[in-house]
């Protein structure tokens, strides 16, 4: 272990153990089984043994970046899962998490060896492990589409059950453990992805656990100046910050002691990505943080909680408006402590959490916890406060169900995973306590309440008085909202006012479902002014089959609806559109005659004065002039090749080889519109113009054939443009590989080159 690793896992003792690296599989498994027995009641190991021996062959030829086998990784994932003390069936998903997607065994046979309910958790974890959230752009309409469905999808897993994020919450950990030995874009790429998505879904799960060490290594690989910076300037004057920290302990220790209640007392730093986002948002050096230092004491009942706060501010002077009582009312996750920070008698700021046991279980386990196995006693509320946790995946389940457009899910979303500023806490008339975003409005309360409230709220009381809508809620506010049946319903101005993505989220909806007649006149309105404009028959296009076809392809069960989303601007006219036309010139092609090719030719050509015509990209086409030409991407020709030019509408001529598999399975009546090209030079020799090429390899799958096949390409100072690989359960890869190259020659090369390489048994440039 690298000795930054060792420092993290010293001064934060809030994490799950880690192992060290490269230990053998023998070895992890046997801590594996350690760990479950733990917390286990059964001494059953048998469908955990059954499920490693099956890992171990099927991921045996495996091994990853790091060069261990492969198997080490399950095994990983599995101990972070015990050390989170969930039942057996999990931690069989975890070991067999990838088996399914990266060796030949089938979900059938996953089902048929360890049950239905082992197999729904790995075919889960399998397709989140598809979904890809890199490198997202909020302007890119088709990305962001893509990036909201994978999302969806997640959630979905998440609903179906929540094991499936767990397991890849610990995948993630791992791979974020391991992430060094990933290349460096990839190490930000993977980093950014974790910060974004995973960490805040372990923040809302509750686990802080996993949230905190996947915060820490994020901020090691996205940010590693300020974190190694961070790390020495902590480590510095480590033995003077234990000693002041065991200090405090003791002192604290003695006279929770002497006041009779039974505690258990810790100290520790807290972990790095709390102190590194406060120094950023409150832009102060580390000395300025108040809560560097934490004490935990942890007791066994709420009454015990409130009687240490008190035997603790009786001792140290506490510092006025950081105290927090998350018991009285826990966080949107159902964390609860007391918080307080307070001044040490050297005069350097502390911060102490007092909690119960069980309240500290649920914080480090958060959703994780309710898959304790000894909970008969209690089943009723464990019930209870797994629902209250799901809240928020219920949440968000409505909004897929309810918000059509993609950005505006998107939008909602990411405002939701990011919301961990502070909450402020407030109540209703009857003393019901209310727990919302710091900065919230007396709308953001009235939609807390309910959706009828919002939609007539025409005024709010604050305290017994009246207060403006854009007033600020603090803590212990006591909100009265006066409604009226004959209010018109919320404005549009009141979404620059609400700070809670609930609120946001509903008000849209009213006005979605309220104004829907005056979006759907306003929505044909812009469909016909657009084909008006762009010199589209409505006539043509308008007709229940491609109405149906834009109603498929973008998730409406009617056609108003669509009508009522161009009209709210959630789809663009022109999408729809041009959707449209795309069917209608589908349906009625053009069918020109042999004279009609020729007249086209010939009308191009008198202009040409019967000289060849020299394209930028090298082509000569005879007796045409000043007309567009282009590579056709279905064979990609290089210089050398034979080559044929096909005259399309509008688009010029499109060259093809004349072995491409469309031109040789081109209609008879379309082979008129074949023309003679030629390239400018005889392919031998190779200028500064680079041309895309792509081949397909066969080959028997083995270990490092893909690095050896990269090898051969950088030798010849080959860049890759994009590579996909396949490998069938027979053990046969196909690997589509695109590249640049001056010339056929160079392209005979490099075919060449690869068939010299172990396991390759055939080449075939690419065609479609």
């Amino acid at each position: 272990m690298a000795e930054e690793e060792k420092r993290e896992v010293v001064i934060d003792d809030g994490r799950i153990e880690s192992i060290e690296e490269f230990q053998t599989p023998e070895t992890l498994y046997q801590e594996l089984i350690t760990r479950v027995r733990k917390y286990h009641p059964s001494d059953d190991i048998s469908l955990i043994e059954k499920a490693y021996n099956l890992a171990y062959e099927a991921h045996k030829e495996q091994v990853r970046k790091s060069g261990e086998p492969y198997i080490i990784h399950p095994l990983c994932v599995a101990i972070i899962l015990a050390d989170l003390e969930l039942d057996k069936e999990t931690i069989v998903a975890g070991l067999l998490h990838d088996v399914v997607e990266d060796t030949p065994i089938t979900d059938e046979e996953i089902a048929e060896r360890f049950g239905a309910d082992v197999a729904l958790l790995v075919d889960g974890v399998t397709k989140l492990d598809k979904l890809n959230f890199h490198g997202i752009n909020d302007k890119d309409t088709e990305k962001l589409e893509r990036q909201a469905e994978n999302l969806r999808k997640m959630f979905l897993a998440m609903a179906k059950d929540i094991r499936v994020i767990l397991i890849k919450l610990a995948d993630r950990l791992h791979n974020m453990r391991t992430l060094k030995y990933r290349k460096p874009e990839k190490q930000q790429e993977v980093a950014r992805e974790t910060l974004d998505i995973y960490s805040p879904i372990a923040h809302r799960l509750g686990i802080s656990k996993i949230k905190v060490e996947l915060d820490d290594l994020s901020l090691k690989y996205l940010e590693p100046e300020a974190y190694y910076d961070l790390v020495d300037k902590i480590a510095i004057r480590k033995s003077v910050r234990e000693k002041y920290i065991q200090a405090i302990v003791d002192e604290v220790s003695e006279h929770i002691e002497h006041a009779g209640i039974k505690a258990q007392i810790d100290g520790r730093i807290k972990h790095f990505f709390s102190i590194y986002k406060k120094m950023v948002n409150q832009n102060k050096t580390i000395d300025q943080i108040y809560d560097l230092f934490a004490v935990r004491i942890i007791v066994d009942s709420v009454k015990d909680c409130y009687a240490a706060l008190g035997v603790i501010h009786e001792m140290y002077k506490p510092i006025p408006e950081r105290f927090k009582d998350y018991i009285a009312m826990p966080k949107a996750n159902m964390y609860q402590s007391l918080h307080t920070t307070l001044i040490g008698t050297s005069g350097i700021p502390f911060e102490i959490q007092i909690r119960t046991y069980e309240m500290h279980k649920a914080a480090e386990y958060g959703i994780a916890a309710h898959w304790k196995y000894k909970r008969e006693s209690d089943g009723k509320k464990v019930e209870t406060q797994e629902e209250e946790k799901l809240v928020w995946l219920r949440q968000i389940l409505e909004w897929q169900q309810t918000e059509e457009d993609n950005k505006e899910f998107m939008q909602l979303l990411k405002s939701d995973l990011n919301l961990f500023s502070d909450q402020v806490y407030c109540f209703t008339p009857t003393g019901d306590v209310k727990n919302l975003p710091a900065g919230c409005t007396p709308i953001d309360f009235a939609y807390s309440i309910h959706s009828a409230v919002g939609n007539t709220m025409i005024g709010a009381r604050v305290n017994g008085k009246l207060v403006t809508i854009d007033y600020e809620i603090k803590n212990g506010d006591q909100i009265e909202i006066m409604t009226s049946q004959n209010s018109k319903g919320p404005s549009r101005d009141w979404l620059n006012v609400v700070k809670s993505t609930q609120a946001k989220n509903k008000i849209n909806q009213w006005f979605k479902h309220q104004l829907k007649e005056d979006n759907i006149v306003k929505g044909r309105e812009l469909i016909q002014n657009y084909c008006k404009a762009k010199g589209i028959n409505t006539q043509d296009i308008l007709i229940s089959k491609y109405e149906e076809s834009v109603m498929q392809k973008y998730g409406f069960q009617d056609w108003d609806s669509v009508l009522a989303a161009v009209g709210h601007g959630g789809l663009k006219e022109g999408q729809i559109v041009n959707r449209m036309q795309e069917l209608y010139d589908s349906d009625h092609r053009k069918v020109m005659s042999n004279e009609d090719v020729l007249a086209e030719i010939q009308e191009n050509a008198q202009f040409s004065r019967l000289r060849d015509k020299k394209s930028s990209s090298g082509i000569v086409v005879r007796g045409i002039h000043d007309v567009a030409v282009r590579f056709s991407k279905c064979c990609s020709p290089v210089p050398g090749d034979e080559i044929v030019g096909f005259v399309t509408r509008g688009r010029g001529i499109s060259i093809h080889r004349t072995d491409c598999i469309n031109i040789m399975n081109l209609p008879e009546i379309d082979r008129v519109r074949l023309i003679d090209a030629e390239w400018q030079s005889n392919g031998e020799s190779e200028g500064d113009e680079k041309y895309t090429a792509e081949i397909t390899i066969f080959a028997n799958n083995r270990n490092g054939l893909l690095a050896d096949i990269s090898k051969a390409l950088t030798e010849k100072d080959i860049d890759i443009l994009s590579l996909n690989t396949r490998v069938s359960k027979k053990g046969t890869a196909t690997m589509s590989v695109s590249f640049e190259i001056k010339s056929r020659n160079e392209l005979d090369r490099i075919i060449d080159k690869i068939r010299t390489i172990e396991s390759v048994l055939d080449i075939e440039r690419t065609t479609s």
